[in-house]
Protein backbone atom coordinates (compact mmCIF):
# COMPACT_ATOMS: atom_id res chain seq x y z
CA UNK A 1 0.00 0.00 0.00
CA UNK A 2 1.41 3.31 -0.84
CA UNK A 3 2.23 5.82 1.69
CA UNK A 4 -0.18 8.79 2.04
CA UNK A 5 1.84 11.93 2.62
CA UNK A 6 0.39 14.58 5.10
CA UNK A 7 -0.12 18.03 4.19
CA UNK A 8 2.43 20.35 6.90
CA UNK A 9 0.36 22.79 8.32
CA UNK A 10 1.21 25.94 7.82
CA UNK A 11 2.82 27.43 10.83
CA UNK A 12 1.83 30.96 11.62
CA UNK A 13 5.30 33.36 11.89
CA UNK A 14 5.49 35.57 15.06
CA UNK A 15 4.90 38.96 14.77
CA UNK A 16 8.50 39.16 16.03
CA UNK A 17 9.76 37.39 12.38
CA UNK A 18 7.62 39.33 10.76
CA UNK A 19 8.82 42.44 12.00
CA UNK A 20 12.63 41.47 11.42
CA UNK A 21 11.56 39.87 7.41
CA UNK A 22 10.23 43.63 6.80
CA UNK A 23 12.83 45.65 8.23
CA UNK A 24 15.15 43.58 6.85
CA UNK A 25 13.76 43.44 3.56
CA UNK A 26 13.05 47.31 3.99
CA UNK A 27 17.06 48.46 4.55
CA UNK A 28 18.06 46.15 1.76
CA UNK A 29 15.58 47.70 -0.75
CA UNK A 30 16.89 51.20 0.75
CA UNK A 31 20.72 50.28 0.22
CA UNK A 32 20.16 49.03 -3.39
CA UNK A 33 21.35 45.71 -2.89
CA UNK A 34 20.14 42.52 -4.30
CA UNK A 35 19.35 39.23 -2.69
CA UNK A 36 22.99 38.28 -4.15
CA UNK A 37 24.70 41.38 -2.90
CA UNK A 38 23.35 40.74 0.54
CA UNK A 39 24.38 36.59 0.31
CA UNK A 40 27.76 37.65 -0.76
CA UNK A 41 28.13 40.12 2.60
CA UNK A 42 26.48 37.86 4.94
CA UNK A 43 27.63 34.29 3.89
CA UNK A 44 23.93 33.35 3.64
CA UNK A 45 22.40 32.14 0.25
CA UNK A 46 20.27 34.54 -1.83
CA UNK A 47 17.17 32.03 -1.53
CA UNK A 48 17.49 31.39 1.94
CA UNK A 49 17.73 35.61 2.54
CA UNK A 50 14.69 35.17 0.06
CA UNK A 51 12.66 33.08 2.26
CA UNK A 52 13.70 35.24 5.43
CA UNK A 53 12.51 38.11 3.97
CA UNK A 54 9.22 36.34 3.04
CA UNK A 55 8.88 35.16 6.78
CA UNK A 56 8.94 31.72 6.34
CA UNK A 57 12.29 30.58 7.99
CA UNK A 58 12.31 30.80 11.38
CA UNK A 59 15.95 32.52 11.36
CA UNK A 60 18.31 31.68 14.25
CA UNK A 61 20.05 34.73 16.33
CA UNK A 62 23.51 33.97 14.71
CA UNK A 63 22.15 34.44 11.21
CA UNK A 64 20.12 37.41 12.39
CA UNK A 65 23.84 38.86 13.07
CA UNK A 66 25.19 37.72 9.83
CA UNK A 67 22.28 39.81 8.26
CA UNK A 68 22.46 43.18 9.88
CA UNK A 69 26.71 42.92 9.70
CA UNK A 70 25.77 42.49 6.12
CA UNK A 71 24.07 45.54 5.96
CA UNK A 72 25.96 47.64 8.30
CA UNK A 73 23.19 48.16 10.76
CA UNK A 74 23.10 47.19 14.35
CA UNK A 75 20.61 43.84 15.06
CA UNK A 76 18.36 45.46 16.98
CA UNK A 77 17.51 48.35 14.07
CA UNK A 78 15.91 45.30 12.41
CA UNK A 79 13.96 44.22 15.29
CA UNK A 80 12.19 47.37 16.72
CA UNK A 81 9.05 48.30 15.47
CA UNK A 82 7.88 50.61 11.76
CA UNK A 83 6.77 54.01 13.33
CA UNK A 84 3.13 53.79 14.25
CA UNK A 85 3.17 50.10 14.01
CA UNK A 86 1.78 48.75 17.39
CA UNK A 87 1.09 52.20 18.91
CA UNK A 88 -3.07 52.86 20.01
CA UNK A 89 -4.54 56.47 20.59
Amino acid sequence: MPRVRKTPVPKVASASRLRFSQQLRAERHRQGLTLEDLAERSGLTWSYISQVERGLRNISIDNQDALARGLNVALRDLLQEVAGEGETE
